[in-house]
């Protein structure tokens, strides 16, 4: 599916036809659909008899076999954790052995790449490999991927998804066609917004104005967790902050939010965008992440000042990059609260 946004980078990439490079890396932020332009490209690829707007006919045996998910020469490697969050069930989240499955890309799938590349296409001399998310290697991953890409293999074609490329080796940015994609502007997004939920609509500018990861925060049950936050947020005293990092604590270990995969690192996030608008407003300006909740902020804005707020907002950003790696869950979220409590009390610190 090619989403109203994308379709002008679809048209180009049509128009490329046979002069397509071997290696091509699209990049934006996470909601926009780049995985599904790339398998869109994929499945045009590989397709014996493409449509007239470029999309694969859906119906040649190489597409059935790509449906049916045991294409040949289509080759996805991502995350094996990821797979196991695509099956859905506990016992697919772990490998052999029991440990929990990879959150990386490892050299291993790199290494079952490169021998599966080496042997003769099956059906045709076009080979595909849809490689998302990029920035899930590490070095000696990445450097096993570069030979690869500096030598590529005959009528292959590398398709890399990355929401974070400064996080990739430059020489890996180097070797491929990078393809740059924004937030929707308003006509883009105008036939997203006549066919979306309410609560995706209501969750578009927390997403970052990215319309999938609204869908997938509607779908996950964001409109509680934010119905719960901001309340939370507007009446937090310093007197109270103790318990309600228990609260929050408790909220973060629930089946509800682990099941949308609402941890520390989103909450945090929000945490961040909240005092961000939060500073916003009293410097006069306009609030971003939570329009809707604008009057809760202006009546925090009035309580604190320029420099509590900013920084608050600062300070959040350094909790923020280690929270996916928490030494104690509760410590981090008391550390916050009080932070923000103080923010928004008028002191400086």
């Amino acid at each position: 599916m090619i989403h109203p946004w994308l379709q002008p980078a679809w048209t180009r990439l049509v128009e490329l036809g046979a002069r397509l490079p071997h290696a091509l890396l699209f990049i934006g932020a996470a909601g926009l659909g780049k995985r599904e332009l790339a398998e869109a490209l994929a499945a045009r690829l590989l397709c014996d008899a493409p449509q007239a707007d470029g999309h694969a006919c859906g119906r040649c045996g190489p597409c059935q076999w790509r449906v049916a998910g045991n294409h040949p020469d289509l080759h996805r490697v991502a995350p094996a954790a990821e797979a196991a969050e695509a099956e859905g069930s506990e016992a697919a989240a772990r490998e052999a052995g029991g440990k929990t499955a990879s959150a990386q890309i490892v050299i291993e799938q790199i290494r079952e790449l490169q021998a599966a590349l080496n042997m003769t296409g099956h059906h045709s001399a076009r080979r595909v490999v849809v490689l998302e998310p990029a920035e899930a290697m590490n070095p000696f991953t990445a450097n096993a991927l570069l030979k690869l890409l500096e030598e590529p293999p005959a009528g292959c074609v590398f398709l890399l998804v990355s929401s974070a490329p400064r996080r990739l080796l430059p020489t890996i940015r180097s070797r491929c066609q990078q393809w740059p994609f924004g937030r929707p502007d308003e006509a883009g997004l105008a036939r997203w917004r006549a066919q979306a939920e309410p609560d995706a609509r209501a969750l578009l500018a927390l997403g970052g104005g990215m319309p999938l990861a609204a869908e997938r925060l509607a779908r996950a049950g964001g409109a509680a967790f934010l119905a719960r936050f901001v309340r939370d947020l507007g009446n937090v005293q310093a007197s109270g902050v103790l318990q309600l990092a228990g609260q929050w604590e408790a909220w973060l270990k629930s089946k509800e939010a682990q099941g949308a995969g609402f941890g520390l690192p989103e909450l945090s996030g929000w945490m961040q965008r909240w005092v961000s608008d939060l500073a916003a407003l009293r410097l006069g300006g306009r609030v971003r992440f939570f329009p809707a909740q604008e009057a809760v902020l202006a009546a925090l804005a009035g309580r604190s000042s320029v420099a509590a707020a900013s920084a608050c907002y600062n300070e959040l950003a350094q909790i923020h990059k280690v929270s996916r790696h928490p030494l104690s869950l509760r410590l981090v979220l008391e550390d916050m609260l009080m932070r923000y409590a103080r923010a928004v009390a008028g002191s400086r610190r």
